[in-house]
């Protein structure tokens, strides 16, 4: 048994709650490949304490890297590295706010968001999801109403929903931040996870108007014990950041995990290794949408991902009453209540697909249909 805030797998139960992937697909070979490289360097400076904005030449293979993929330039002076996501937007709280601001989130979101505004005393207001993302027409109102800080979206991949913020919301959101000067915190963890059709625009293209920053992280795209991503925001955003007084008293972010990174980027091992993630999701997310299309005749539905880790699906029936009984048939899922402040969505379900081989997820699936039988 595995228990910790991300992970809880207990023996018999396929957990599809689970939101990373499993060990085996951790890359240990391509890091032992990585470590090698840097050490055989014989440049021991990956050991000392590093700058304030991350490993410089990491920076630059990164650039390089994100506008292979993004498709237009994302400069090395634009690039920060964090330590993940959530220490990234842990750190833009501490310094782009003051207690009693206002963050407006997505309803549903990720759920351990809400913790990190609320340690910072933040005022969370939510605005409505739909098929195309964040309601934008809804955040106007919430924007004149409230004068937040920050907006915090997910915008691709949405965890949970899976949507994908249109390239027109995109623009209007942008300039909603510019006219009423607050910051669009863009968590775009699922950008390079794309595995249906081309991604939307990351975030980063818009970096230049000072009042974006996009949150990448090697979590999602390597392994989540590297602990490590990145921020894209206008050069005097990252100042702010940097003055940050744990990093200037501790330096960058693990410029020991930054040179074996900067060794996969070098070696072209990163990129390899992301389209493979790719194709593993592709399958995976398939066999799962492919098994949940049975359930449909007892009111199962969902939208098929493109990308991400999730689906997002309608129950028959209340979630969270649903989850023991789900227990005590050998499956797991997150309640949709979860992903709300408020314990809206009360009728959905989170399945991750990530974590489990395709019988496993069919089997999961197979599971909560007798769940769902039963439950009638």
């Amino acid at each position: 048994m595995l228990k910790t805030a991300q992970t809880s797998l207990t023996e018999g139960v396929i957990n599809l709650a689970v939101g990373h992937p499993s060990l085996h697909m951790l890359p240990l070979r391509e890091m032992e490949r990585a470590a090698a490289h840097r050490f055989a360097a014989g440049n021991a400076e990956f050991l000392q304490y590093g700058a304030e904005w991350g490993d410089g030449l990491l920076r630059t293979e990164l650039a390089a890297y994100l506008t292979r993929e993004y498709g237009f330039a994302v400069r090395p002076e634009q690039t920060f590295i964090s330590g993940g996501t959530s220490q990234a937007t842990d750190l833009c709280c501490a310094m782009l706010t003051q207690p009693g601001d206002t963050v407006i989130v997505e309803d549903p979101t990720y759920f351990f968001a809400f913790g990190m505004f609320r340690d910072h005393g933040l005022n969370i207001v939510t605005v409505p999801v739909d098929e195309h993302g964040l309601d934008v027409d809804a955040l106007e109102a919430l924007v004149a109403q409230h004068s937040p800080r920050l907006v915090y979206t997910i915008p691709v991949h949405q965890n949970p929903s899976g949507v994908t913020l249109t390239q027109e919301r995109r623009e209007r959101l942008v300039r909603l931040a510019q006219e009423n000067g607050f910051y669009v915190l863009a968590d775009e963890v699922y950008q390079l996870l794309t595995f249906e059709g081309a991604p939307p625009q990351s975030f980063a293209a818009w970096v230049d108007t000072g009042h974006v920053l996009s949150l990448g992280s090697f979590s999602k795209i390597l392994a989540p014990g590297s602990r490590l991503g990145w921020i894209n925001a206008r050069e005097d955003v990252l100042e702010r950041l940097a003055h940050n007084g744990a990093v200037v008293s501790g330096g960058g972010y693990s410029p020991l995990g930054s040179g074996l990174i900067r060794s996969m980027l070098e070696l072209g091992t990163l990129p390899e290794y992301v389209a493979g993630l790719r194709d593993t999701y592709r399958r995976r997310s398939a066999a799962l949408a492919d098994a949940l299309d049975d359930l449909r005749p007892l009111g199962v539905d969902f939208a098929r991902p493109a990308g991400g880790y999730f689906i997002w699906a309608t129950l028959p029936t209340q979630a969270a009453p649903l989850l023991p009984l789900a227990l005590e048939g050998g499956v797991r899922f997150q309640p949709g209540t979860l992903f709300s402040p408020h314990e809206t969505q009360p009728d959905r379900a989170r399945l991750c697909f990530a974590f489990y081989e395709e019988a496993e997820l069919c089997e999961g699936v197979r599971r909560l249909g007798e769940v769902l039988q039963r439950a009638k």
